[in-house]
């Protein structure tokens, strides 16, 4: 194991609107490091060791060879989701959706809740749109109003319309009655998007989804992302559900050949695994009942509510986030998100994935060393360790005896 500071480059610990990527740290970091993972909304439980294997036998054919045209991949999609192919538009990520989104469909301006994922507001202002930003309250745990929002939209003549859920940072949810109604109260509106990227971690209700009622709209339009529900966001893949205008117009803007071999192995995957994802779906659920309490142990911290895969806390009263986020890294392995650089929070809010119990007890003993660092009380016995991975393997991580400092 690895005693000491990391030699992590500061400069990617302070980026601008996003993370630095778990590649460029762990270059930083250099090998023998090991890395926790609370920053990228990733699913820990899926794909499934037998389907990691089976993709790994197939590799070299993978890699090697080109993938088919995106019609063919999505429509074997569309198959799985019992969808309609022309209502269906799969893309390189749904970031790239939003790309295309914004450059044919949005024309004046868009109306966006914040604090949200940010390419919502950056794309369209980065293409010279008017973004009207509907500013969601601490004071009322960062929940969207739509019936505060719809009077915002008409007061501010928007004619695009945008809502997450759930919505990321904070991880709320809106029951799937109130967004069909919330979006055919704006039937005449250029465009509602529904950003359902982390839909499936839902356990709120049984099926969350508005996906197949945009298919029958006239203005509406699904954002899905299958890199953070399937855990693989390396691959960069995502799809668009709405009717078959509209889906065919951003459809014939994509390139042909827009997906890669692996995306389209994955896809064709789904079917037989779907057990196993919707078991690792249920692990997650629990996991983030089991993080809410464990985070209690942090005195003076407040957690929010969330039906994401992550959970927002505000940190105590005189800690700082960025101080934080470098402080986990160096001496804990533990990459956290930082919300200082999101529109709408300042950095006293951050973002923590949901992780098995022993990931969040490092998580913890961190937060709390650093608690009693900022009071000039000793630091736990395990700072300025970071396991290697084998012997991490091996020992699992033993940090102090949570009940010694409650």
């Amino acid at each position: 194991m690895r005693h000491g500071h990391s030699s992590i480059d500061p400069t990617l610990m302070r980026q601008g609107a996003h993370s630095a990527s778990y590649f460029a740290l762990e270059r930083s970091m250099g090998e023998g490091a090991e890395i926790v993972d609370f920053c990228i909304p990733c699913n820990p439980y899926f794909p499934t060791p037998a389907m990691f294997g089976a993709l790994s036998e197939n590799l070299e054919s993978i890699l090697k060879y080109y993938p088919s045209d995106s019609g063919t991949i999505t429509n074997q999609l569309a198959s799985v989701l019992n969808l309609h192919p022309q209502t269906v538009a799969m893309a390189n990520g749904s970031t790239e959706l939003i790309t295309w989104i914004d450059h044919l469909l949005i024309k004046e301006s868009v109306a966006i809740p914040i604090p949200t994922f940010g390419r919502w507001t950056d794309q369209p202002l980065e293409t010279g749109k008017r973004v009207d930003m509907h500013l969601l309250q601490e004071s009322e745990n960062f929940v969207l109003d739509l019936d505060g929002y719809l009077n915002f939209i008409r007061s501010r003549g928007s004619r695009v319309a945008v809502i997450c859920n759930p919505n990321n940072p904070d991880g709320n949810y809106l029951p799937r009655r109130d967004v069909l109604r919330f979006v055919d109260a704006l039937h005449d509106l250029d465009l509602v998007i529904v950003d359902e990227s982390f839909i499936d971690f839902v356990d709120h209700e049984r099926h969350p989804t508005v996906g197949p009622d945009a298919a029958i709209r006239p203005n509406m339009v699904v954002l899905k992302s299958l890199g953070k529900n399937f855990g693989l966001h390396g691959i960069r893949f995502g799809y668009l559900i709405a009717n078959p205008a509209l889906a065919g117009k951003i459809g014939k803007a994509l390139p042909k050949w827009n997906l890669n071999s692996l995306a389209e192995a994955v896809v064709f995957m789904i079917k037989e695994y779907e057990a196993d994802y919707r078991d690792s779906l249920r692990r997650l659920s629990r996991d983030r009942a089991q993080m809410t309490d464990d985070l209690m142990d942090v005195p003076g911290l407040t957690i929010y509510p969330s039906q994401g895969n992550f959970i927002l806390v505000k940190l105590p009263l005189g800690w700082d986030g960025v101080g934080l986020k470098e402080y986990l890294m160096s001496r804990y392995g533990v990459y956290i998100r930082e919300c200082g650089n999101k529109l709408g929070m300042t950095s006293q809010f951050v973002r923590l994935v949901v992780r098995p119990q022993h990931d969040v007890r490092r998580l913890v003993d961190g937060m709390l060393s650093y608690g009693r660092r900022l009071h000039g009380e000793p630091e736990a016995p395990s700072a300025d360790l970071i396991m290697h991975p084998a012997t991490a393997r091996s020992a699992g991580y033993a940090g102090p005896d949570l009940a010694a400092v409650r």
